[in-house]
């Protein structure tokens, strides 16, 4: 066996991420609190129309948190008591908790093995009682939007995408988010764009969608400052939004740098039969994805895991080892087999900017190791 000297790399650097961009940061926290621009200016208003701009939407909107967002996306479709909602069961809580906050009813599905959503057990979970479709677009990929779009019409039905880990991945070359009535985005800070803090945005090409989410996330309030509905208060702080727009200059080189890390490990994993890696950067034709996550299939995975870890390694198990069907106190219950078995043995490499090609390496070389190879 090949063996290395033991190094530090952590799941995910905070640290770094602040310290990669610092002085700029810096000087932009001075600027905004110069001027006092704290909530609702022209710093979020830029970064809005700049997020619109880059994934081709008509309107963004920029929010407290993605969860958020999901709320003001079903809110402004109408859901409600009665109407069932469809979402993959690997995806985080949050996915499911609007609909369930709505008083509609969260229905769990299977995914593929590219662990997004399965368009045929979304169509075999179809009744009348369904209202929408809720694609994660996971990991920074895109689901099979033609698939589900085709469900979508057969039924009349609406598809709202969580995006919340796809803001810049693409299908066919649209833009995750763009798909359907609407969609949310994180920007939580480990996300490929992400601020110092929560934040969140909602995308949408329709106008009325537009002006109820608008009054949705500002306490119900219209421009003149009348309230005309019950809601909340949802708004993307401004300092984070003046940070957001900083690093979304520069957002397309980040991507690509992700898209290499992936392309390392799927140069140094590509041979272990012991694990099954995600779809790489440069195999399918009709999808661009940002890798989010590197998220592999790993035979003896808590083994894998615990092993790297000794290596200084930090790996990550997706929404605490849990789907969300698996989570008993929630109380959506499902039959989904293909879901269980990957819980199991999913795991995620570290993928970051603060990473290095060599610190790639030498992941891979330990997982070789650990395998024998």
């Amino acid at each position: 066996m090949t063996t290395a000297t033991l190094r530090k790399i952590p799941f995910f650097d905070y640290p770094a991420l602040f310290a990669a961009d610092e002085a700029e940061l810096v000087e932009i926290f001075k600027d905004v609190g110069r001027r006092g621009a704290f909530i609702m200016q022209r710093d979020l208003e830029e970064f809005e129309q700049n997020c619109a701009k880059f994934v081709g939407a008509k309107y963004a909107l920029g929010v407290g948190n993605a969860t958020d967002g999901l709320l003001l996306c079903m809110r402004a479709a109408g859901i409600g008591p009665g109407d069932e909602v469809i979402f993959a069961s690997h995806t985080m809580v949050a996915t499911a908790a609007p609909i369930h906050f709505l008083g509609a009813t969260p229905v769990a599905v299977e995914c593929g093995a590219d662990h997004l959503i399965d368009p045929a057990s979304v169509a075999a979970t179809v009744t009348p009682r369904t209202k929408a479709i809720v694609p994660t677009q996971l990991n920074g990929r895109t689901a099979d939007m033609d698939a589900l779009q085709a469900i979508a019409d057969e039924y009349n039905l609406l598809i709202i995408e969580d995006a919340a880990q796809a803001f810049g991945a693409r299908y066919k070359g649209r833009a995750a988010g763009t798909f359907g009535h609407s969609s949310a985005i994180s920007f939580y800070p480990a996300k490929t764009l992400g601020c110092l803090g929560d934040g969140g945005l909602v995308l949408t090409n329709d106008d009325d969608t537009y002006r109820q989410m608008k009054l949705f996330r500002d306490h119900g309030r219209d421009e003149s400052g009348d309230v005309v509905t019950w809601c909340l208060n949802s708004r993307l702080d401004n300092l984070q939004a003046a940070f957001l727009d900083y690093k979304l200059k520069s957002y397309d080189r980040a991507i690509e740098r992700r898209r290499d890390i992936a392309r390392v490990y799927q140069q140094e994993l590509g041979e272990l039969a012991e694990v099954t890696l995600p779809v790489g950067p440069d195999d399918d034709a009709d999808r661009f994805d940002i890798f989010q996550n590197y998220e592999i299939e790993a035979e003896r995975r808590d083994e894998l895991k615990a092993y790297l870890g000794e290596q200084g390694i930090g790996t990550l198990i997706q929404w605490g080892g849990k789907a969300v069907h698996q989570f008993p106190k929630l109380g959506v219950s499902a039959t989904l087999p293909f879901t269980d078995a990957l819980f199991q043995k999913m795991l995620m490499l570290p993928l970051n900017l603060a990473l290095s090609d060599d610190d790639v390496r030498y992941i891979s070389q330990q997982v070789r190791t650990f395998y024998g190879k």
